[in-house]
């Protein structure tokens, strides 16, 4: 952590208390350290405390009231190496996913430059409250990295999530962020993503329930690690920005075999977690198909096979990667896969499964890989899963 420069956000919560702790841990590990505080947090701990522990002085308003000095929110966006923000109350949360700005402390989140991490606390209820869920979800889709809450005593006197992870794990986050931070540096991607939408006329079209969720934390999970992403998505309402991230956004199985091929050979790996359509109709009307006879007939053709030509254009020195999403005999199919398409190893997940397939945020694989070694994992979070296929996928990349 030898002069790793990081910027601490202290929000109005009873766990703020907790953040001296942290600042010691960093300031021993060599960091460098500022931080800025909601003027609500500095009923939790004390500005002198922090501006003490960090040796800096400590950003509270936007001008210092005696001398007119102004604290430059955009300065300290461009000086940090990571922002976390600890505790994150449910007021700031709000604020952060919803692009309020109200003070110094979320101003600098709207300039800043790096990446950001935050250790919600509050409440039980509040915690697990519909709104809550979703503004975390708004800060996933947006890139930031969240520590969960955890179970114990609350301050309320309630058992239960949501309390702050405490200082030793806040400090492993960061160390281990800084060492992932560049695992990956000077290797570029290729990741698909969603659904293809194949026009039947200009108001219907086949397509399936894939949400994207799975390419998208794939891609996150190696935009964290330092690597360049190519990220071809079908239609889905999920958003990813990153400053090595290319987001090209696609509708039909066609126009994502097309920008495979502007791109394949440019990359080290390719992730192919796209479902894409089979089959599209021959011809898509031109004018909306007026509802007449009792039946309608549509004659469909084969979509181009994107992960197949991929494999017959793969370099020696590319990994390449498949996902197979089955119903019945799942590791005969994707072993079968696996050779037909030239594939270093497959994910495989069925709908067998609770918890897995279209739609959720959690998922349970398998990885077949050319070694024919087979690898299965538990149920979780599809940000878990994505770790696990980087992880494995490492030992691919030459």
């Amino acid at each position: 952590m030898q002069g790793k420069r990081i910027l601490l956000g202290i929000s109005g919560g009873i766990a703020a208390y907790k953040i001296a702790s942290l600042i010691r841990l960093l300031k021993k590990s060599g960091a460098e350290v500022k931080c800025i505080m909601t003027p609500a947090s500095s009923d939790f701990i004390s500005p002198l405390t922090v501006a003490t522990l960090s040796k800096n002085p400590v950003g509270i308003e936007f001008w210092d009231k005696n001398d007119g000095t102004w604290s430059n929110h955009v300065e300290y966006g461009l000086w940090a190496d990571v922002f976390l923000v600890a505790p994150l109350t449910a007021n700031t949360l709000h604020k952060m996913a919803h692009g309020g700005c109200d003070n110094l402390l979320m101003a600098t989140y709207l300039s800043m430059k790096c990446p950001v991490i935050v250790a919600p606390a509050m409440d039980l209820d509040m915690y697990v409250h519909p709104t809550t869920t979703r503004n975390l979800e708004i800060l996933r889709q947006d890139g930031i990295q969240i520590i969960p809450a955890e179970s114990g005593e609350l301050a309320s006197g309630l058992i239960g999530q949501g309390r702050m992870a405490e200082p030793e794990k806040l400090f492993e986050v960061l160390k281990a962020f800084f060492h992932a931070s560049d695992e990956l540096a000077g290797k570029k991607f290729l990741i698909t993503a969603g659904p293809t939408y194949e026009a039947i006329d200009p108001v219907r079209f086949i397509g399936n329930h894939s949400s994207g969720k799975m390419g998208f934390a794939l891609a996150d999970s190696i935009l964290k690690k330092g690597g360049e992403v190519i990220l071809i998505s079908g239609p889905t309402k999920l958003d990813l920005k990153h400053p090595n991230l290319t987001l090209i956004r696609v509708q039909s199985a066609e126009n994502m075999l097309h920008e495979v091929q502007q791109h394949w050979s440019k990359v080290d790996a390719g992730i192919f977690s796209a479902a894409v359509a089979d089959y599209r109709p021959v011809k898509a009307a031109d004018q909306k198909i007026k509802k007449s006879e009792d039946n309608l007939t549509i004659e469909l053709v084969k979509n181009p096979d994107i992960l197949a030509w991929a494999g017959t254009q793969k370099r020696e020195t590319q990994c390449l990667i498949g996902f197979a999403l089955e119903t019945n005999n799942g590791q005969e199919y994707a072993a079968d896969k696996l050779k037909r398409k030239n594939l270093d190893f497959i994910v495989l997940n069925t709908l067998e499964d609770k918890g897995a397939g279209f739609g959720f945020d959690t998922n349970k694989i398998s990885i077949l890989d050319n070694h024919n070694n087979f690898t299965s994992f538990e149920l979780m979070s599809k940000a878990d899963v994505a770790e696990n296929i980087v992880a494995y996928m490492k030992k691919y990349l030459k």
